[in-house]
């Protein structure tokens, strides 16, 4: 079976089932197709339950829009994690960062990265960003208070300690991070080599349970309307704005998926479809 990729999308309505209540034809969208909804975003047309779109915000242009719903909610909920005694993470209110926080994003300048400096700034927090030399101006310019090029600096040899670490790309043993942890301080992996997740998931709620600290990987859930109606408003108040790196046509998708794959993308990459110059 010939399978479309693609999760997040933006665009116009072209047509509606009968049973359609939200919206008609013409109405602005956006929206993730990701699970359960089995993808296909890499394409002209798609057919979608009208549960898995939200209307578009009219400030919000398709591109900006497009760059959202995964990268961003993926970002809200792992900064929300909290520890547990099960072999994850579970999502928790209590778990919010509070103003004067220290906060880490390790792999700040990617698609998740960028979104989550933001969310955490705009919660009152202290936020440092790791990345390459190349994405630090980046970092700076959306609100990151501190950068660190990781070339050049080990953060969990610096001696700082923070009260939340979010790691976008882990690739070190679990026991580093904890180290550049406060007392108290959180730990969460949201991506990385195969040999981290692995530790991530083993270790993580056993670290979490016998001392203070805590280290796991949140359950991201996709399609969260609430989470996204959170960035809508965000968005709104100039709080979060999507960091677009690169545009590319339908016709050069595996061009655009390559340029990810290198790890030098500033955000997100955007795919348009010319013919209705909508994304």
């Amino acid at each position: 079976m010939h399978k479309i990729l693609g999760s997040d999308i933006a665009g116009r309505i072209e047509a509606v089932g009968r049973n359609v209540k939200q919206f008609q034809p013409g109405d602005e969208i956006w929206g993730d197709l990701s699970i359960p909804l089995g993808y296909g975003a890499f394409a002209e047309y798609v057919c979608v339950s009208e549960n898995a779109l939200r209307r578009k915000p009219a400030r919000m242009t398709f591109e900006e829009a497009a760059a959202v719903p995964s990268a961003g909610v993926v970002a809200l909920q792992n900064l929300r994690g909290v520890g547990s005694s099960s072999p994850s993470f579970l999502l928790s209110d209590k778990g919010e960062i509070q103003p004067g926080q220290k906060v880490l994003i390790n792999g700040a300048g990617g698609g998740v990265g960028t979104f989550a400096v933001q969310i955490a700034k705009s919660r009152g927090a202290e936020v440092t960003g790791v990345d390459s030399s190349r994405k630090l101006d980046m970092l700076r310019s959306i609100g990151a208070d501190h950068v660190i090029d990781y070339t050049q600096e080990d953060f969990t040899k610096s001696g700082q300690r923070y009260d939340f670490i979010l790691d976008v790309v882990a690739s070190r043993s679990i026991f580093e991070y904890r180290r550049a942890l406060s007392p108290n301080g959180i730990f969460v992996m949201v991506g990385g080599s195969l040999a981290a997740i692995i530790q991530g998931f083993l270790l993580g709620p056993l670290i979490s349970m016998t001392g203070s600290k805590k280290m796991g990987i949140v359950a991201w859930k996709p399609n969260n309307q609430e989470d996204l109606a959170i960035l809508e408003e965000l968005f709104a108040d100039g709080k979060v704005v999507p960091v677009i790196d690169r545009r590319y046509p339908l016709s050069e998708v595996p061009q655009a998926l390559r340029y990810l794959e290198e790890g030098h993308a500033k955000g997100k990459v955007v795919i348009t479809v010319a013919q209705n110059n909508q994304t």
